[in-house]
């Protein structure tokens, strides 16, 4: 190894220190400004000097030149601190840059700053004195100073589960404690503070205990009251049983979306330069302390847990685009639920904004139908939340004129002011103080945007609702006179939130008594007739489907019962006494006339068969040939078809005079259930019959027995093909104007055939003086009554003393073919009756419940149900029913919960309450 890779392999250690330290140091250097910059180089460069006396100590080999070593050296390590300084120098810069961008906004940031370095400097100040010590004279004094409820103390501890949310069943064991938010401490520990939002700000709970505990018991009672009116929206037919919402109106640009993202917390709704809110979205914001993220769910979609708030984002979009621009609104809503343990419990309507003047694109109607629309949601007892921005003045405020027209006197309407940044504070305070358009529930100024922040130290709030809170913060408390607690002006999304559970809770409190009586009169109507019309007799979805399959299997048992061997052999006797004739029209029977020439001269008629020889070998060939086509022509095939289009009309039949025929898709279910256990066995049965039929298939034997069944079964399938072809016949009278009119057609053809009158070929306009149309029903009907002909003659020759024994099969071909089907049947039967008929028994109950099951899944069984007419309004009447009876158990339930909190709070503090208004009054 040369000396110079010795020296570099024990110089490279010692770099690599220097390096690593200079760069902690650079990290470790102050960010004040460029006025620290020079320092921080000295103190840079002293760091990375590097010790040259190590270099001696280096060991070297006796060949190394030290002379030669050394100027390269020097030049290296020359450029190291070089290098250093440069990319300090750039750093600098660019720190002095952004502090410069950042000083002329940094009035905040840096009070910001100030504050945390001073608590941070207190706390481990005070941590250092004696923090055992004083952790416990605080805890002393703060319980001599205040004491839990018991019930507050229980649910603070986790004793009882908490309700259940909204829109859920609940049984009737009583109301249940409000769940509580462990995040805060001392007061701000109540399941309020992270409702109203101070768990996201940087304000100050300044809550007093009692107000704590009342605001969580609010908080609880709303919560109960939602699922109350989430329940009542079930049941509807009635406007007096119903509770209240938040509907939010406003015109377009008016800051509405930012205002319900706000209170929400997250960015959630459409956004577009077009009109993108074309229909109602019913929002439900539920607390929910035990939700680890929060999430939203579209019940009407069966869409739950979206997590990504992008996608509810997306989904909205979509829903709204679906209504035609043609329309352009539909009041059709959207219902969209969101749990969060950081929003209030609230129920909000978002209406789409109002409009001055309708686009090209648009209707000209669309104005019309926003108000029509917004005026139907914003009727009573509804609360009207009126977006206006600060920038237009109240007189020109479309939101405050549409709910003057339903609110006179303003007692449900809160006025809401956006954009309280872009007007000056005085105006500002101005218009929160107005007494022009007074509402008693008054007005709340807000600034629903966070300002777009750019920079190296740009701040990530990581939550909507901190950085408005902030935003907010920051302006109103730069104007207290304006903005201050002593102005009277109700200013922040906070407050907003806060005014919001108050007002739904007075709101929903005041109707309860009124809603509770409509209740009880409904579920006496419900219960009456109930009664009446179906003797209280109780249904349900599940119920009626298990009486319709029960009454379905049952007919099927009885099928099965009834429809064996005996069944199976007829219709396959049936068809198999098809083929026969098919092969006696082919090898015996007259061939249909295709045009008027003579007709050949038949040297074997069979007319003549009677006649024959014995061992003549034509008629031999003929009815070897006819028994060979008879027992090679796939009689398994023949079979298994012919039992499984039995089998399914049979089903069908079933079907129809089953509850099954009121109900098509579950009907199709049953169906396709059959048809799906018939073919998995039909090719194996078929391939079965195949080869129990193979001793047939050459020379089968025709008993005495058989022959004489065959005689007598052929004479009636002989009879059944002469009426056809009579019946045939006389169609083809009635088609060409009467009897006489077809025997002279028939005549010429007659004369035609016979070479009495030459005609060459079929003219397109006829001959004869009849027209080509007639003629060719004439060639039919001389075809059809030469046909009944030899059918008489060979139903008299199978009744002959000639025909007697299959001796003389060869005169009585129809007799043989007849028993050789009888006997293929009888044979296929066998092996159909155990293979298929008996599997299909077995599986099809199984397989119907298997695919009704699946059918049933995802909300199908309740569709099933309610497509019968008189099952719906037997399920509608028993689930008012229920449903009412549910509400009113509810109330009662929450009657009592509030009566018993109130009583506790009132002992725990030692003072009774006013007479003013309680939670709810009964």
């Amino acid at each position: 190894m040369s000396a110079q890779l010795r020296a570099a392999g024990a110089i490279a250690p010692l770099a690599r220190r220097v390096s690593l330290r200079a760069v902690r140091q650079f990290h470790q250097l102050p960010t004040g400004g460029i006025q620290r910059a020079e320092l921080a180089a000295r103190g840079f460069r002293r760091s990375v000097q590097f010790p040259a006396k190590l270099y001696h100590n280096a060991v070297m080999v006796r060949n190394a030149s030290f002379a030669r070593l050394l100027p390269k050296l020097a030049i290296k390590f020359i450029r190291i601190p070089a290098l250093f300084g440069g990319l300090m120098l750039g750093a600098v810069g660019w720190v002095q840059y952004q502090a410069i961008q950042i000083g002329n906004s940094a009035s905040e940031f840096y009070g910001n700053v100030t504050g945390t370095i001073f608590d941070t400097a207190s706390g481990l100040w005070g941590g250092a004195v004696d923090i055992a010590e004083q952790t416990k004279r605080g805890w002393q004094d703060k319980k001599n100073k205040f004491e839990m409820p018991e019930w507050f103390d229980n649910i603070m501890k986790g004793e009882g589960a908490a309700g259940g949310r909204a829109g859920g069943g609940g049984g009737s064991g009583g109301p249940e404690p409000p769940r509580q938010s462990r995040a805060g401490v001392g007061v701000a520990a109540g399941a309020s503070a992270a409702a109203y939002g101070y768990e996201s700000s940087d304000e100050q709970d300044e809550r007093t205990p009692e107000e704590v505990v009342k605001d969580d018991h609010m908080m609880y009672i709303t919560k109960r009251m939602i699922e109350i009116r989430n329940l009542l929206a079930r049941v509807g037919q009635s406007s007096s049983v119903t509770l209240p919402s938040i509907v939010v109106i406003g015109s377009q640009s008016s800051g509405k979306s930012s205002v319900l993202e706000a209170i929400v917390g997250h960015e959630f709704l459409p956004k577009g330069s077009n009109m993108i809110t074309r229909r109602p979205i019913e929002l439900t914001l539920i607390n929910d302390p035990q939700a680890k993220v929060d999430y939203g769910e579209f019940p009407d979609l069966g869409l739950s847990k979206v997590t990504d708030f992008t996608m509810i984002q997306k989904t909205l979009t979509e829903l709204n685009q679906s209504v035609p621009e043609s329309q352009c609104v539909s009041d059709d809503p959207i219902r969209l639920t969101i749990h969060s343990p950081r929003v209030p419990d609230l129920s909000l309507i978002d209406l789409p904004g109002y409009i001055q003047v309708a686009g090209e694109n648009q209707p000209r109607e669309l104005k019309r139908k926003i108000s029509e629309l917004c005026d139907r949601y914003i009727r009573g007892p509804n609360i009207i939340l009126a977006i206006s921005a600060a920038d237009t003045d109240l007189a020109n405020s479309t939101a405050l004129q549409a709910s003057r027209r339903v609110d006179p006197r303003g007692e449900r309407t809160i006025g809401v002011i956006t954009k309280m940044d872009l007007v000056e504070p005085e105006k500002g305070a101005t218009i929160l103080n107005d007494k022009q358009y007074p509402l008693r529930l008054g007005y709340v100024g807000v600034i629903s945007k966070v300002p777009t922040q750019t920079g190296l130290f740009r701040r990530e709030t990581g939550n909507l609702l901190a950085g408005i809170n902030r935003n907010e913060k920051a302006f109103f408390n730069s104007y207290p006179s304006q903005f201050g607690p002593d102005s009277g002006a109700s200013t922040g999304t906070i407050t907003l939130r806060k005014k919001l559970m108050h007002v739904l809770e007075q709101q929903m409190s005041s109707k309860l008594h009124e809603t509770t009586e409509a209740i009880q009169r409904e579920l006496e109507e419900t219960t009456y007739q109930f009664k009446v019309q179906y003797n209280e007799q109780p249904l349900s979805a599940e119920s009626y489907l298990a009486a319709s399959l029960d009454d379905f299997k049952h007919q099927f048992h009885n099928f099965a019962r009834s429809f064996g061997r005996a069944q199976l052999q007829d219709l396959l006797k049936n068809a198999l006494d098809q083929k026969v004739l098919d092969q006696l029209a082919a090898r015996y029977w007259n061939k249909p006339i295709e045009d008027l020439s003579p007709a050949p001269h038949e040297l074997d008629s069979i007319a003549d068969l009677p006649k024959a020889d014995p061992k003549s070998p034509y008629w031999h060939r003929q009815l070897d040939t006819a028994c060979s086509s008879l027992t090679r022509l796939g009689v398994g095939r023949i079979a298994a078809t012919v039992a499984s289009n039995a089998v399914q009309a049979n089903i069908d039949k079933l079907l129809d005079k089953s509850a099954f025929a009121k109900h098509p898709s579950a009907r199709q279910v049953v169906s396709e259930a059959a048809a799906t256990v018939l073919a998995d066995r039909a090719y194996a049965t078929s391939d079965g019959i195949e080869i129990s039929l193979k001793p047939y298939k050459f020379d089968p034997d025709i008993q005495p027995n058989e022959w004489a069944q065959g005689k007598e079964h052929v004479v009636g399938v002989l009879q059944g093909e002469l009426e056809q072809c009579q019946s045939a016949l006389k169609s083809v009278e009635n088609s060409v104007g009467g009897r006489k009119r077809l025997r002279e057609v028939m005549n010429f053809v007659d004369k035609a055939r016979k070479g009495e009158i030459l005609i060459e070929g079929d003219h397109p306009s006829g001959a004869g003086g009849f027209s080509a149309a007639l003629l060719a029903r004439g060639r039919e009907a001389v075809f059809l009554r030469d046909r009944a002909d030899i059918i008489n003659m060979r139903i008299m020759a199978a009744k002959s003393r000639k025909c007697k024994s299959p001796e003389n099969k060869y005169y009585c071909p129809e007799v043989f073919l007849d028993a050789v089907a009888t006997k293929l049947s009888q044979t296929a039967v066998l092996f159909l009756n155990v293979e298929m008929l008996n599997d299909f028994y077995t599986r099809f109950p199984r397989e119907v419940e298997t695919k009704l099951h699946e059918h049933m899944a995802g909300g199908g069984l309740d569709r099933f149900a309610r497509e019968d007419p008189k099952i719906r309004r037997h399920l509608d009447l028993v689930n008012r029913k229920e449903l009412l009876e549910l509400v009113l158990t509810k109330i009662q339930d929450l009657h009592r919960f509030d009566s018993a909190g109130n009583a506790k709070v009132d002992n725990t503090y030692g003072k009774r309450r006013s007479n003013g208004r309680r939670f709810m009054n009964f």
